[in-house]
């Protein structure tokens, strides 16, 4: 049966991870997976998860039957108005349907698949580079027609807004564009107040259909409403668009998969249509959303205390990331190496420029593991680590 069934490609990502941990070197290190970490390299429990967990498993009352096909509402809605402001019109007079999803892959999947079967969409857009990801989900929902727009130069090291508004200016009506709200992946580098307005006012005159991925709300500015600027200004217009959100990593809730589909309607008559065939499309995927994930950011998000010190425990996590781009900033000038790019960027990643054979000589030389394309995860730097991994830098840039 299974004689002409082809490996498939490792996903690059997870092989990384998979090399790293085969390494026997005692100075390595790994630059790739995008989780946060505290400056001892340890994967991170937020305080507020630790105390959201102790509640829920005190409370007798809750049980393992099945959640709703579209999830937990006390988890959805509080999600929502993370994303867009609990006094925002959208979220006040309910403009929206929320669905709980399998992490922000689950909750870009649903969206593709609503786009493909329910709107007829076929052409999508993503930006040059995006997370990998965003082409494979597309297209296994059926949207065949990928294509890119300029996002990053590699000269300048920061966004071709040109190029991206140049390429933008040819998406066809109700072609899907979709776009990262904030924190770039792989890149860093977010547009500003101005240029976010400008592409706006260009994809609603071509009538797109516009997705806003936001995976990493907190991570940017360490402030959660600076960094839905984005999604806000959009609604702000009155747009009926999709909102793919994470709430795993905000959350360090990584491997409890915990995502948000949002939709906003204008037309209220329509909403339990969408609602309908949203639910249906769930039901043939994964049928019910898990509960622990979502009881534990319901639990913190409509508790006003735990929300506060989630918002606290969010800026410090940012704080240390910014840290570390400073370090590394400063640790490469000692070498004459000036890499602003690396301070201009924001969120988890950084997308350093360094080149494919630079990359293999900081593996192969330093057992210092990154992605091809030369992101690295900022979290993985440390006070301790920083130093090493600048020499190996310097090195391999003068010698590549």
């Amino acid at each position: 049966m299974f004689n002409s069934v082809e490996p498939a490609p490792p996903i690059k990502v997870f092989q990384l991870t998979t090399d790293f941990k085969a390494c026997t070197g005692p100075n390595k290190v790994n630059l790739g997976v995008g989780a946060f970490q505290t400056n001892e390299g340890k994967p991170y429990i937020l305080k507020v998860v630790k105390e959201a967990e102790r509640r829920i498993a005190e409370d007798f009352t809750l049980n393992h039957e099945y959640l709703p096909i579209d999830g937990l509402p006390a988890f959805y809605d509080a999600s929502a108005a993370v994303v867009f402001g609990k006094e925002h019109p959208i979220v006040v007079n309910k403009k929206y349907i929320a669905v709980q999803c399998l992490g922000g892959t689950g909750a870009l999947r649903l969206t593709c698949e609503f786009l493909h079967h329910c709107l007829k969409r076929s052409v999508a857009y993503v930006s040059k580079p995006t997370w990998p990801n965003h082409n494979s989900v597309l297209k296994l929902a059926g949207i065949g027609d990928v294509r890119e727009y300029r996002y990053w130069d590699p000269v300048s090291k920061s966004v071709n807004f040109a190029g991206m508004m140049e390429d933008l200016d040819t998406v066809p009506k109700d072609g899907v564009v979709i776009l990262h709200a904030v924190a770039h992946n792989p890149t860093g580098m977010d547009l500003n107040k101005e240029q976010w307005s400008q592409v706006f006012d260009l994809l609603q005159k071509r009538n797109a259909t516009i997705v806003m991925d936001t995976a990493y709300q907190g991570f940017a500015s360490g402030d959660l409403d600076m960094d839905a600027m984005s999604v806000r200004m959009l609604a702000e217009r009155g747009a009926e668009f999709f909102v793919c959100q994470s709430m795993s990593k905000n959350f360090g809730l990584y491997n409890e998969r915990v995502g948000n589909m949002v939709v906003t309607i204008n037309n209220p008559d329509k909403v339990e249509a969408v609602r309908s065939q949203l639910k249906g499309l769930v039901r043939a995927m994964w049928s019910n959303p898990p509960s622990q994930g979502a009881r534990v950011v319901a639990t913190v998000l409509n508790d006003e205390t735990l929300a506060q010190q989630w918002r606290l425990e969010l800026a410090e996590m940012a704080g240390r990331i910014k840290d570390m781009r400073q370090l590394l900033f400063e640790k490469l000038k000692v070498h004459e190496i000036t890499w602003p790019h690396v301070i201009e960027q924001c969120g988890m990643f950084s997308f350093t420029g360094l080149s494919a054979a630079q990359v293999k000589y900081l593996r192969d030389k330093y057992d210092i593991f990154l992605m091809d394309d030369g992101r690295v995860n900022m979290c993985a730097f440390t006070t301790s680590n920083t130093q090493y991994i600048a020499d190996a830098i310097a090195d391999s840039v003068k010698k590549h």
